[in-house]
């Protein structure tokens, strides 16, 4: 994920995200984070949008999602859904690793498949560590990865620890 897909490979990856929500709805995958009315979620990776409208959805008008991607098309892709569903809580970040966040604003950082492609992983945890709030969440799949990859990988540098597995995502409390 340090830079980004071509355009053609992410609208190919895009289409077939459409069946895959149509068949597996992400408001079933994000009922297992427990994220309420007036959260701040970021959605790091968040590619062509697919968490943006069952987030809006869960946080409600009071919270707040950051989407945050590296290729430009997804950030479009965020900001279209935003406009079309009047959701003016949603904020995009177009990067590879910082978010520009402030420190501990964030209640869950959201990382879905895209931990795989990251060569600067422990950059990565280390920003979600910083912006997520005490005992923040990072709820984390990967379907590249086994379960013990997953567990030693997020918990490697002690700055997170496994909460709970659920049946799509593991959640991990944001340690010190």
């Amino acid at each position: 994920m340090d830079k980004p897909m071509s355009n053609f490979h992410f609208k190919f990856m895009s289409f077939g995200y459409k069946f895959r929500d149509f068949l597996l709805p992400r408001t079933n995958i994000l009922k297992e984070v427990g994220i309420k009315p007036g959260f701040h979620v970021l959605d790091y990776g968040c590619g062509p949008g697919s968490y943006i409208i069952p987030l809006a959805e869960l946080v409600g008008e009071s919270g707040k999602i950051y989407a945050l991607d590296i290729h430009p098309l997804a950030i479009q892709r965020v900001q279209n859904i935003a406009s079309r569903k009047q959701l003016s809580n949603v904020k995009t970040i177009c990067s590879g690793c910082k978010t520009g966040l402030p420190d501990s604003s964030v209640d869950v950082a959201i990382l879905y498949d895209a931990f795989h492609d990251l060569s600067e992983s422990k950059g990565v945890l280390e920003e979600l560590h910083r912006v997520l709030k005490p005992n923040g969440i990072l709820s984390f799949s990967d379907h590249h990865m086994n379960e013990d990859e997953i567990v030693s990988k997020v918990t490697n540098e002690d700055l997170f620890r496994l909460s709970r597995k659920g049946k799509r995502t593991y959640s991990f409390l944001k340690e010190g």
